[in-house]
């Protein structure tokens, strides 16, 4: 009993004392006293139960098929993962923007939905049927609609002593480290039964659900806000018109679109889709490559572990270095991060092997990371916080079908390393020359101009 009670005490003082420097760490540099450090702690819980949820559909989708079989379903669930940003686009984002006063209850009511769903998926994943994917689709949209609002109140809560890019790779870092622990946690749970990572998703999902009602009701307060309105040019009519009865007619008022965020969201928004397009043609096609032809010799468990292993560590490595950039260089950092994606995958697929393949997922992990941070932090300078939700939510729907573009492509294409690989480096080698070509005409010292408010 004494010896029971000591190893007690010791985990209860190891746990408080990681909880404290846990905490001390979230909330440096004024992100405590801001509130963001309750914004990073609820991304790390919303990271931990998408990731229960996603062992437990892998296990399902993927590895428990035959790999003919496998890519037909991991197909129809690409299908599926492009149903939550059409209903994101025309519906979320607008219905965000005016709803100003309930993004706390929009995140909470994210998380509860995901509780749910989880808990219901966990009667079904055993199986594997159709009746899954509709499950899924409801997660995909909850997790999505989550991550719209989560952008848009990164700037409420931001530090006087942090940049945007800065929080931003902060907020990413937590969620990333919290999607490394729970993969370890998902396995253990999933030895005790296919349904045990949705249980557990269950209870990280309702525990984030109170979390969300604790963040700064600044969070869900205009006061002090403008509200600005996008205008675009009318050709011909920029000064309006004289009507029979000699009054000034002012033209129609042009409905506001993706292309007035400014060039330099435009470019970024280029850059990104090439490398989320990158990210999703490796992911499937490493992934289904390295089942039947591993490379070097080596067991594709270990294979594919060494891969995921590089992405993962890029991702973290590419929010670390977020944290060091400035907003106003974001123009020329996702243009580097298009570049440098573009060399590793040439070079993968002119000299292919082992020690490439890793680089090469390593280099997307970077890129696509780093790359986001840059496009995060120019939509929030440009862009108004009128339709800054809206931005948001279109910028995530592109990006993400982006991705599955490049999965599709990675499935249908035939499993030969150098052909896909070349394949890859060609389509993100296009971009590139847009992407530079953008760069010059926008200049490196481009800013923004304000925006015409209301």
């Amino acid at each position: 009993m004494r010896t029971a009670s000591a190893a007690g005490s010791r985990t209860g003082k190891v746990v408080h004392g990681t909880g404290r420097r846990i905490r001390r760490a979230t909330s440096a540099e004024g992100a405590g006293e801001s509130g963001l450090a309750k914004l990073i702690e609820l991304h790390a819980l919303n990271s931990f139960g998408d990731m229960l949820i996603t062992v437990a559909l892998a296990s399902t989708i993927f590895f428990s098929v035959p790999t003919g079989e496998a890519r037909g379903r991991v197909a129809l669930y690409l299908l599926i993962t492009m149903a939550p940003f059409a209903v994101l686009a025309p519906v979320i984002g607008p219905l965000l923007d005016r709803l100003p006063h309930g993004r706390r209850a929009a995140m909470a009511m994210s998380m509860l939905a995901r509780a749910v769903l989880a808990w219901t998926m966990a009667s079904t994943v055993a199986g594997g049927g159709l009746a899954l994917y509709p499950e899924a689709l409801g997660v995909l949209v909850a997790s999505k609609a989550y991550g719209v609002v989560r952008s848009v109140v990164v700037p409420r809560l931001l530090p006087s002593r942090l940049s945007l890019v800065k929080a931003n790779s902060r907020v990413t870092l937590a969620g990333l480290l919290a999607t490394m622990v729970a993969a370890g946690v998902g396995g253990l749970l999933h030895l005790i039964g296919p349904g045990w990572p949705l249980r557990g998703a269950f209870l990280v999902f309702v525990v984030g659900t109170l979390m969300a009602f604790h963040l700064p009701h600044k969070v869900d307060s205009a006061k002090g806000e403008q509200r600005a309105v996008l205008h675009a040019e009318v050709h011909g009519q920029a000064a309006g018109t004289v009507g029979p009865s000699g009054q000034t007619a002012r033209p129609p008022a042009p409905k506001a679109s993706l292309r007035t965020v400014g060039p330099s969201v435009i470019l970024a928004l280029r850059a990104m889709s090439a490398l989320r397009w990158l990210v999703g043609f490796l992911v499937m096609f490493l992934a289904f490559l390295l089942r039947t032809e591993p490379i070097g010799g080596l067991q594709p468990t270990l294979a594919l572990g060494l891969v995921a292993l590089a992405a993962g560590t890029g991702n973290a490595l590419g929010s670390v270095l977020g944290s060091w950039l400035r907003t106003r260089g974001s123009e020329a950092t996702v243009t580097a991060m298009l570049l440098l994606a573009t060399c590793a995958t040439a070079a993968a697929a002119l000299w292919y092997g082992v020690v490439t393949v890793i680089a090469v997922a390593g280099v997307a992990g970077v890129s696509a990371s780093l790359g986001k941070l840059a496009l995060d932090a120019l939509i929030q300078r440009d862009v108004p916080e009128a339709v800054r939700t809206s931005a948001f939510a279109r910028s995530e729907t592109l990006l993400q079908l982006s991705w599955v573009a490049g999965g599709t492509v990675g499935i249908l294409l035939p499993l030969n390393g150098v052909l896909g690989l070349s394949v890859a480096a060609a389509v993100v080698g296009v971009v590139l020359l847009l992407t530079v070509r953008s760069l010059l005409r926008i200049g490196l010292r481009h800013r923004a101009t304000a925006p015409r408010v209301a």
